[in-house]
């Protein structure tokens, strides 16, 4: 993990930030927080994704260990659906906006 100068290189906020790093990573753990759901049902849920996209934050999502990849199906872990509060939390802030 690349530090920035002045902060501590095992800060879990830097790490969090790291992997909600864009609103398409946030969007797809809010959909999966919901229920599982297939490849192609989370492609239709977030209108103007790309396929490509949409693999390459769902591989990173697996290999941070926040989303699992079982029988067709993308769930959160444990780690994932921890994320539920933060999540709330901007769905409330985002409604006063």
């Amino acid at each position: 993990m690349k530090s920035i100068p002045g902060t501590h290189t095992h800060c879990p906020i830097q790490k969090l930030t790291e992997i909600l790093s864009d609103g398409w990573t946030i969007l797809i753990i809010r959909d999966l927080l919901m229920n599982p759901m297939r490849f192609c049902e989370l492609e239709k849920s977030l209108s103007g994704i790309s396929t490509r996209t949409l693999t390459l934050k769902l591989t990173k999502l697996v290999e941070e260990d926040v989303v699992v990849h079982n029988e067709h199906l993308y769930s959160l872990t444990v780690k994932g659906k921890s994320l539920k509060p933060i999540i709330n939390a901007m769905e409330k802030v985002g409604e006063t906006l």
